[in-house]
């Protein structure tokens, strides 16, 4: 499995931008998806996380800004990010966990930076 993020990039303070994460060489529609996000001398920490039954969770620090969804059509996990703070900034990676097998596989990593 191959996954792809895109989507980052900079914005002030209260602004919004969409993370994508395309999947390919597998269908990921029995897959676990989820977020990630690594600030700069932090470690990663799980930002949202989505199950193939479309059950969601988020992090306390981003509930209510932010949203997990994906399309499983287009073999690809979204995260809506609303009212984003500079304590956003982060690189931000996906990652989906095949139930069958519980292997992980990551995306690249995007780049989220908010300015106050």
């Amino acid at each position: 499995v191959q996954l792809q993020a895109s989507g980052g990039g900079s914005v002030q303070t209260g602004g919004s931008l969409r993370l994508s994460c395309a999947a390919s060489g597998s269908i990921i529609s029995t897959f676990t998806l989820g977020w990630y996000r690594q600030a700069a001398g932090k470690q990663r920490e799980l930002v949202a996380v989505i199950t193939s039954g479309g059950s969601t969770n988020s992090a306390d620090s981003v509930k209510g800004r932010f949203t997990i969804s994906r399309d499983n059509a287009k073999n690809t996990v979204y995260l809506q990010m609303n009212s984003l703070k500079p304590e956003d900034t982060a690189v931000y990676y996906c990652y989906a966990r095949q139930a069958r097998t519980g292997n992980i596989y990551w995306g690249q990593g995007t780049l989220v930076t908010v300015s106050s």
